[in-house]
């Protein structure tokens, strides 16, 4: 199946909440270049949870927005593409029937899934909602990120086409073994083993292996030590 995608990009700007973040992004038509590290135009500002090669791109579904709309009805206008800043919003492509390592032919790039997003603290302070990172962290609906294996030309007339399948760790499985279950060494290892993982989590994984323990989250979700 082709999935046609809406297409954000965006620049490190001060947002009026004070933050520091290229989440604020706008659509964009037509063709745009993909290099190495993400889209012609596109910037991250904090590289430690976002950017570089194995997360050069960010994709959320578009089917998700609904469901944070009926969860906060207060706010059902504000939860629209690309709200959550991703560079990627299409329907038909979720958690569930995306795989780590799926690698995608878009317009004449190629495109390979690394990993799930980790949400992170900056969602709450756009959202307003003091602990949404939890949230969406717990939900599951947390979309992923891309590594670019071939550059090129691409846009949103282009439609991203599933041409090999590497794992069968769905997206929806790593964010369970990653947020979600006790500590349990087989998991760690199935996700170890899935194809195209990126090297951060790669590495989360064997951390936890090594020191018997999972890492706390409080930093990355709440900016806390």
């Amino acid at each position: 199946m082709n999935y046609f995608p809406s297409i954000f990009i965006g620049n490190v700007t001060t947002t009026p909440q004070g933050l520091t973040s290229a989440i604020t992004k706008k659509l964009v038509d037509g063709n745009i270049k993909l290099f190495t590290l993400g889209l012609e135009g596109d910037e991250q500002a904090e590289t430690r949870f976002h950017g570089g090669s194995d997360r050069a791109l960010c994709h959320y579904p578009q089917e998700h927005y609904t469901y944070w709309s009926e969860s906060f009805p207060e706010l059902a206008d504000f939860f629209n593409a690309p709200v959550f800043g991703e560079n990627i919003s299409t329907v038909g492509m979720t958690e569930d029937n995306v795989f780590i390592g799926d690698i995608y032919q878009w317009g004449n790039t190629l495109i390979q899934v690394t990993q799930p997003r980790s949400p992170c603290y900056k969602l709450n302070t756009v959202t307003g909602i003091s602990h949404f990172s939890q949230i969406m962290q717990d939900s599951g609906y947390c979309g992923w990120l891309y590594r670019v294996i071939s550059t090129g030309d691409t846009g949103s007339h282009h439609p991203l086409v599933l041409v090999s399948r590497n794992s069968d760790v769905s997206v929806k499985e790593a964010i369970a073994i990653a947020f979600h279950m006790p500590f349990d060494e087989t998991l760690y290892r199935r996700l170890l083993g899935a194809a195209g993982l990126s090297a951060s989590w790669c590495k989360t994984m064997q951390l936890r292996l090594q020191n018997e323990k999972i890492e706390s989250f409080e930093q990355r979700l709440f900016k806390k030590s």
